[in-house]
């Protein structure tokens, strides 16, 4: 299948950064939210990004004016129906999803494909709730999209060969390097990076060493970035929770039990960048 046009179901930052990486590919893009002020938002974010990278001379202004006439905002979802793939980027809920995936199911045409970009949740499962459990799979993009070169693509029990390939090579046409991972709680890199988070949430309760220094150790001994403790606050530290608890239920091995300390700073409200203060005040 070729796919010409995508839609995205979620104009916030993996949805608009999803619609801006298929929009500078040439590809046609809609982008559907559930209000106009959301869609607005969405589309101004895009614009901005764009903005930023004809300053550090990636792209041009004609660049940025070709890629926003491609992306058609709107808040119906029967506008998705052009679409050869679809793209769910909707919050991390379940019950939400399904909600979302069974009203794609019921609109779209038979042939056309349904993706998710959850983080966490099963692929196989949340495909039986649908009637075309073969033409779905997950495409897991990193924030900020843009910027960022790799695409998880999770295959349920039942996704087609035929749908991977079509997903493995409309990543490719984004510039993404993807990698084919089997479905299991946390993919790839959610499953290695959010337990590390959680050990050296560990590490500074036992006392062991000051944040700064943590993150210091691991940006110049392991060649990171960013820190993990400073990681924490950029996603969130409710985030990496939540994730830890869904390892521990899923998986039922106590190395992913949450650190103490990582419950009681969600539980006081110092969530990360998000609310001010985390691991460190913002």
């Amino acid at each position: 299948m070729s796919i010409q046009t995508v839609g995205i179901v979620g104009a916030g930052t993996m949805g608009n950064g999803i619609a801006q990486a298929c929009a500078v590919a040439g590809i046609k893009v809609v982008m559907v939210d559930i209000s106009q002020a959301a869609v607005d938002k969405g589309l101004a974010t895009v614009a901005g990004s764009l903005d930023r990278l004809i300053k550090k001379e990636k792209i041009t202004a004609a660049d940025k004016d070709k890629a926003l006439s491609l992306i058609q905002p709107s808040t119906r979802y029967e506008d998705l129906q052009q679409a050869q793939l679809v793209i769910e980027a909707a919050t991390e809920n379940y019950d939400l999803k399904v909600k979302i995936l069974q009203q794609l199911d019921g609109l779209l045409a038979p042939e056309v494909l349904i993706a998710t970009n959850t983080s966490s949740i099963s692929i196989t499962k949340l495909g039986a709730v649908t009637q075309r459990a073969d033409k779905f799979i997950g495409m897991h993009f990193f924030n900020p999209v843009p910027m960022m070169a790799l695409v998880e693509i999770i295959r349920g029990l039942q996704t087609s060969d035929a749908t991977h390939d079509a997903v493995k090579a409309l990543s490719e046409k984004l510039g993404k390097t993807p990698i084919t991972v089997k479905n299991a709680p946390g993919f790839v890199v959610n499953r290695i990076l959010v337990p590390m988070i959680n050990e050296a949430f560990y590490v500074l309760s036992e006392g062991t060493a000051t944040a700064e220094d943590i993150d210091a150790g691991m940006k110049l001994g392991c060649n990171q970035p960013i820190g993990p403790l400073a990681l924490a606050d950029m996603i969130g530290l409710d985030v990496c929770l939540a994730v830890m608890e869904v390892y521990l239920e899923e998986f039922g091995d106590s190395k992913y039990r949450p650190c103490y300390l990582l419950r009681e700073m969600v539980a006081a409200g110092r969530l990360g960048r998000k609310t001010g203060q985390g691991v460190y005040t913002y």
